[in-house]
């Protein structure tokens, strides 16, 4: 590491103010301070730091995310395997994955990163970091079938109308990768939902097998839709089960969640608060839901192991910059996305995973609970002052 230092401290000089490469100052920087802690000081005030920056948060959820992502890159294997049947060992089921989501990996961060250096490049300023969490959640949040130009057109557009246009990070107001997935679902929701999407079709370099075209299978969130209340086994828990290529896997999520949490980035609050408000909201419809609705009797651990309701609890409802920041705010914030999920999901039987809509529509509430928490503090300490 003391070499790489002192190769870039000898070629730094070539990006600075007045030198040949000064045009890339940018890249140089954000390359230089994702490998080393800056060690820049403040010239005036009084401050506090320490060696966990913003790069090295991300660099925290990334490594949150790799479990889900590893195992998610194996389930498509085992899926493809299944639906063709023929065994196969663990190497070619998970080198198939790997071989299939790679690519998707690859261009939402060559999209999604050419656009911030280009903004950085253009404004003249250091190169943001919050896509590098960004980048690997939006190809672990879609199907394994989805069609990469497709992805770079969602990554684009999430890059600039969800964040730069805001400010960049830390100044959006909704989180990236769900506007993302938004975009998709909306824009084209052949290729985000039905039954045809789940499973990779086409062998890979002699891995896998090539699947009719016309071969569908329904994820268990995809029965809940046609009415059927699907019949809970460990599998569901596992992972093993048709779905977007992270989101299947409680266990891998939950290896992500002790990471996050042990680390201290993530916040306990909003994560245990997302599913008190499920468990409860499913307990409530169990009892008192319509009739003949699936969602509805669906038993509320199947509301939480199924869908994206773990993996948006765990990476997505603790966003430290889309949501509550006041520890009172953060039990409502999480209750209420928690709640709102299984709300959407019994009462829109058209869009069985409420996830995605619950947290976006929570982002746009979250400074509004913050105010009311801060106030109701204002209050209180004022109250406290006329009593003296």
């Amino acid at each position: 590491m003391n070499a790489l230092r002192k190769y870039l401290d000898k070629i730094k000089p070539n990006f600075e103010k007045g030198g040949k490469l000064q045009a890339f100052q940018s890249v140089f920087d954000g390359f230089e301070t994702f490998l080393f802690v800056p060690n820049t000081t403040s010239k005036t005030g009084v401050n506090v730091h320490d060696a966990i920056d913003s790069k090295r948060i991300m660099s925290f959820v990334v490594i949150s995310l790799l479990p889900a992502l590893l195992f998610g890159m194996y389930n498509i294997g085992y899926q493809n395997y299944a639906a063709a049947g023929v065994e196969a060992s663990f190497i070619e089921m998970f080198g198939f994955g790997f071989l299939a989501v790679l690519p998707k990996i690859i261009v939402s961060y060559i999209v999604g990163l050419g656009i911030e250096f280009i903004v950085a490049q253009w404004k003249h300023e250091e190169i943001q970091e919050g896509y590098l969490v960004s980048g690997i959640i939006i190809p672990m949040i879609v199907p394994v079938d989805c069609p990469l130009w497709i992805i770079a057109i969602a990554c684009a557009f999430s890059v600039i109308f969800a964040k730069e246009i805001f400010g960049g990070t830390g100044m959006n107001i909704f989180n990236v990768a769900l506007i993302a997935r938004a975009f998709l679902f909306f824009s084209y929701p052949s290729a985000m939902s039905g039954d045809a999407c789940w499973v990779a079709k086409e062998s890979i370099f002699g891995l896998g097998n090539d699947l009719p075209d016309t071969f569908t299978m329904a994820t268990p969130l995809g029965e809940v839709a046609t009415g059927a209340v699907p019949t809970f086994s460990f599998d569901q828990v596992l992972g093993l089960i048709p779905g977007s290529i992270g989101e299947t896997s409680v266990i891998a999520i939950a290896i992500g969640a002790i990471i996050l949490l042990w680390s201290g980035v993530a916040s306990w609050k909003t994560m245990f608060s997302v599913f008190a408000g499920g468990i409860i909201m499913g307990l409530v419809f169990n009892q008192w839901g319509p009739e003949g609705n699936a969602a509805a009797e669906m038993p509320w651990y199947q509301h939480i192991v199924l869908g994206g309701f773990c993996f948006g609890a765990v990476f997505m409802a603790t966003d430290p910059v889309t949501s509550a920041r006041t520890e009172t705010g953060k039990y409502i914030y999480g209750f209420l996305i928690g709640a709102m999920a299984v709300i959407i999901r019994v009462l829109n039987p058209g869009y069985p995973e409420g996830m995605m809509l619950a947290i976006l529509l929570m982002n746009l509430f979250a400074p509004l609970i913050d105010y009311y928490v801060v106030q109701s503090n204002i209050d209180k300490r004022a109250k406290r002052v006329i009593k003296k």
